[in-house]
């Protein structure tokens, strides 16, 4: 039987929703197990119970976090070592596609990201050139190696879910690896809203707001979104870089894609085209954003987002 591990990297008191859909592709392919690195309370235990996993693995090491990502890869390729994995399953970030890269160093496995779907036999379905097409790829190593985008599946439980077992991995000493320290930390301010790569819908502001981002983040509130922006708002300094979504910010998968004020060059489509509804609001009708919209507006995001937004409320009561 074909054998998924699912690396899971601080979840904190409870799993992400991305975390999720890798416990549900790797369940399509076989037995699962989860690679932890963190501190694993019993809810996340419960959860990652709850969705099939057979056997968590947790690193010897308790100070893989003080250091940039080649520890936890070397750590990856131990779990796959003691779990006879034949694929791995990692988020579609920047310390996920490092990892994965590392990893399939490591093991001669072949690595595909930016994954958006993966059928029953390993075969990953693919956006490239900046989301325009969507290929299909299948390692031929022994060991395939997946970053899979967010809101790619529908999360599923396990229909029989048992306890499952933990296990302790060595991590091999590497003096390179360990070569740079992490020396400090900040927490970002919390803003109540959803972690922008997971959200179900993501409100975008670009040059069109003009330095203002209210009536985007008012909408975004009304939705239960999350904030994004253009290169062009984040390099302005109206919002903070973390909020860039494109070819060299985030990439985004919602349900909903609100763009308001975007051109939709090609660096922006990269980060979001394959959102499942992208609704583009711009004053110039001939912005390249409404080649892609599923729904364009043509008016003054200034107009259009408080009015939609008073809108949502009232319908919300």
């Amino acid at each position: 039987m074909a054998k998924a591990l699912v690396f899971i990297d601080n979840p904190g008191g409870a799993l992400k929703k991305s975390s999720l859909e890798l416990l549900t592709i790797a369940r399509s392919l076989g037995e699962s197990a989860v690679a932890f690195n963190g501190e694993l309370n019993d809810d996340v235990a419960a959860s990652i119970a709850a969705h099939g996993a057979a056997a968590i693995y947790r690193p010897s090491a308790t100070d893989l976090d003080g250091y940039l990502v080649a520890p936890k890869a070397a750590y990856l390729a131990a779990a796959v070592a003691a779990s006879g994995a034949d694929t791995v399953l990692l988020e579609n970030s920047a310390d996920g596609k490092e990892i994965a890269a590392r990893l399939g160093v490591k093991l001669n496995a072949g690595v595909i990201t930016d994954v958006v779907g993966v059928d029953a036999d390993g075969t990953a379905h693919k956006s490239v050139l900046a989301g325009a097409y969507t290929t299909t790829a299948k390692a031929r190593t022994a060991v395939a190696v997946l970053t899979v985008k967010p809101n790619s599946v529908d999360v599923a439980e396990a229909p029989a879910a048992g306890a499952p077992e933990t296990v302790t991995v060595e991590v091999p000493a590497d003096a390179a690896a360990t070569a740079a320290r992490i020396t400090a930390r900040s927490e970002r301010p919390a803003t109540g809203r959803p972690e922008l790569t997971e959200a179900r819908v993501v409100v975008a502001g670009g040059r069109g707001v003009d330095g203002d981002f209210g009536p985007v983040e008012a909408l975004a509130d009304a939705l239960g979104g999350a904030v994004g922006a253009s290169r062009a708002a984040t390099d302005a300094g109206w919002i903070g870089h973390d909020y860039q979504v494109g070819q060299t910010g985030k990439t985004v998968s919602p349900q909903l894609y609100i763009s308001a004020g975007i051109s939709g060059a090609i660096q922006q489509k990269a980060g979001m085209q394959t959102s499942k509804v992208i609704v583009a609001i711009n004053k110039d009708a001939e912005s390249p954003v409404f080649e892609i919209a599923d729904f364009g507006i043509i008016g003054d995001l200034f107009k259009v987002l408080p009015q939609a937004t008073e809108e949502i409320k009232k319908r919300k009561g």
